[in-house]
């Protein structure tokens, strides 16, 4: 059984956004070409509630996109995005959900991130998703969304500890800064992961 992991297609991760990956936007067509070629397609939406303490608004007098530690974890202060039920961390019209099984929402913890979609960034809880996958017989993921140098980069090594062989489609990600998506990639690289393009899943 394979999976195709959509990584947080939601609206203040397009452009536009609070948090805006730069042409988030443009992969939405190629993600809705890749989703019938896998036996089951799973989404997650960043899903914060006000006030989440990895928000700059949380910590008074802290600069924007500066780091702090915080539960005994580096935590980087983002702009306030996908509070839970906003327009912004809506999942894009764009996105075709009807072969979409389920949808994994992720980052509840009020004082903990999750970069992944597979545990909080401490670890400490998992969300369900590789239980469910397990349940379902998936032995491979695959995964596409945003952005590549964080969410769609933690979720990847995530699924490989777990014990999933996993694919990134690279083409069909979008990433914040050159240097970090290349940080990602060659870590992800050295942990067994591949990397494709979306050419030769649809080949």
């Amino acid at each position: 059984m394979t999976c195709l992991l959509l990584i947080d297609l939601q609206f203040d991760f397009l452009p536009g956004g609070s948090l805006a990956v730069p042409e988030g936007d443009a992969i939405l067509p190629l993600l809705n070409e890749l989703q019938p070629r896998f036996d089951l397609v799973v989404a997650t939406q960043d899903w914060h509630p006000a006030g989440h303490r990895s928000f700059a608004s949380a910590h008074p007098g802290r600069e924007l996109f500066s780091e702090i530690t915080w539960q005994g974890l580096p935590q980087r202060l983002w702009p306030d995005h996908c509070v839970q039920g906003s327009p912004g961390a809506a999942l894009h019209p764009g996105l075709d959900l009807n072969r979409i099984e389920a949808i994994f929402r992720k980052g509840t913890d009020p004082e903990l991130d999750s970069y992944s979609a597979f545990f909080d960034n401490g670890h400490r809880r998992t969300t369900g998703l590789s239980a469910y996958l397990r349940a379902r017989g998936v032995t491979e993921v695959f995964v596409a969304g945003l952005a590549a140098d964080y969410c769609v980069y933690f979720s990847a090594k995530d699924a490989r500890s777990e014990g999933f062989e996993v694919t990134v489609i690279e083409d069909a990600t979008r990433g914040i800064a050159p240097d970090t998506i290349a940080a990602a990639k060659a870590d992800l690289l050295a942990k067994g992961v591949r990397y494709v393009q979306a050419s030769e899943v649809l080949a």
